[in-house]
């Protein structure tokens, strides 16, 4: 029986993980994620979920089963060659929102499973494309007054009030979130955990 251990305090992460019925552990990372040094937003992505994961993989191994693994993941978002995490502070959330201003981007998440006992890790990235729109006017200050784009990368939400600038998508929604579930179905398949398996032996999502 699979026991997940989720490398991150993301609301938005918890969320989606509770929505597909997994039980999981949550142990934040918190590793230095500074972009300085890569020019590759997919790497870095990919870098930082398996720093997170192993990080706290070997926090646990000691303890760990077979059966224990952590996922890590890690979410930017890219344009013109530049990496988009969250921001420091309000003005710097106003200049990644006035760079993807009408304009298209991408959001990569980075996924990490590690097995905690023998620390096995397997890395993969979706990657999503974002049309942001036109702000109307006024829109920039009244969004940077809430508190919705301060711990987001590109200094939006998608599932928030940052759905009113988001005119299209083109790939997985829930990257855009900041976990992409069919991505990590698959990566707990290729480990051996059926993807169904949890559902049928929770009676709420039952039919």
């Amino acid at each position: 029986m699979l026991n997940l251990v989720l490398a991150s305090a993301s609301p938005r992460r918890i969320e989606l993980l509770k929505t597909i019925g997994l039980d999981f552990e949550i142990m934040p990372a918190n590793i230095n994620e500074e972009p300085e040094g890569y020019n590759d937003a997919g790497k870095y992505a990919m870098e930082m979920s398996r720093q997170k994961a192993l990080a706290v993989a070997k926090k646990i191994r000691n303890t760990a089963t077979e059966d224990t693994y952590v996922l890590g993941a890690d979410t930017v978002v890219s344009i013109d060659n530049i990496i988009l995490g969250k921001p420091a502070d309000k003005n710097h959330a106003f200049r990644m929102l006035k760079l993807i201003e009408n304009r298209w981007h991408e959001v990569i998440t980075g996924l990490t499973l590690v097995n905690a006992k023998t620390l096995k890790s397997r890395t993969e990235s979706e990657l999503t494309r974002v049309k942001i729109s036109p702000y109307p006017r006024g829109f920039l200050d009244r969004y940077l007054a809430m508190k919705e784009p301060y711990d987001k990368a590109g200094s939006y939400g998608i599932q928030g009030y940052g759905s009113l600038m988001v005119e299209c998508i083109e790939g997985c929604y829930f990257n855009v979130m900041g976990l992409p579930l069919f991505r990590l179905s698959r990566m707990l398949e290729k480990e051996g955990y059926d993807v169904l398996s949890w559902l049928n032996d929770s009676p709420e999502k039952k039919i």
